[in-house]
């Protein structure tokens, strides 16, 4: 319980530092697109009712963890097959380089040629940004496995998937994780995009119909949802990571208490 109430504070200091500046320097606008921030809070309960969190905030999150989801699984097994084999890896290199250098965004209007405009493209746009961070970091971690845990499991006889199971994810395990929290910050902007083509409902969809319609208080609520949404995801991330790396953080504990 001590551990956890300074990094609750630490966590909660800095947005509270800034949601204070926030009220004061907005406290006194008379501009419509930049309403004071207690005008803003008003507004959010009459906006962000159950009926609304069911019909754009729920669909928003089902798509993010499709596609993140999508992303995770062809990340990790690309990633694993072209960290493993040298070979492979020189082949597809300059094309997983070229291809990841192509802004997601950009994609979206030749996505929805082939996928529609339905929940399967908004699907397709988010784990077409997200796998790449899982895809290079699964590479560089399967590239790092200590090749003397590698020999001595070859001469146990310990190959195929077993080694990989066993040996190669575990080692590179760090490293996908990273790219796993790199994707999930990708996704959430790629959600909101996507969301803002031919869409009839989600969080992009919401504050584009906001702002057309003028409605700037709402407006800003939608992206206050967005920012806590993003921050809830972190935390359940972190979470998530500390379950499953729980050995590689007690590794690094111990060697910086070590002498």
């Amino acid at each position: 319980m001590r551990s956890v109430l300074p990094r609750l504070f630490l966590a909660l200091a800095l947005p509270a530092v800034l949601a204070a500046v926030w009220w004061v320097a907005s406290d006194g606008s008379t501009n419509v697109y930049w309403p004071p921030l207690r005008t803003i809070l008003r507004t959010f309960p009459d906006v962000w009712t159950g009926d609304r969190l069911r019909t754009d905030l729920l669909p928003s999150v089902l798509r993010l963890a499709a596609g993140c989801a999508v992303a995770a699984v062809v990340g990790v097994v690309l990633g694993t097959v072209v960290g493993s084999y040298r070979r492979v890896r020189a082949v597809c290199e300059p094309v997983l380089e070229f291809l990841r250098a192509v802004p997601p965004p950009v994609l979206v209007p030749v996505i929805m040629l082939f996928a529609g405009i339905g929940d399967a493209m908004k699907v397709v746009v988010i784990a077409s940004g997200c796998v790449w961070p899982v895809l290079l970091n699964t590479v560089e971690g399967v590239r790092a496995v200590d090749p003397v845990t590698a020999e001595t499991a070859r001469s146990y006889g310990i190959t195929g998937m077993a080694r990989i199971s066993r040996i190669v994810l575990p080692s590179a395990s760090p490293q996908i994780f990273a790219g796993l929290r790199q994707a999930l910050s990708i996704g959430i902007i790629l959600m909101v995009i996507s969301e803002m083509f031919a869409a009839s409902n989600g969080l992009g969809f919401t504050i584009v119909q906001f702002q057309r319609g003028f409605a700037i208080p709402g407006m800003w609520t939608g992206i206050l949802v967005l920012g806590l949404l993003g921050f809830v995801l972190s935390l359940l991330f972190q979470a998530v990571e500390r379950r499953v790396l729980g050995w590689y953080h007690g590794l690094r504990a111990s060697s910086r208490r070590s002498p």
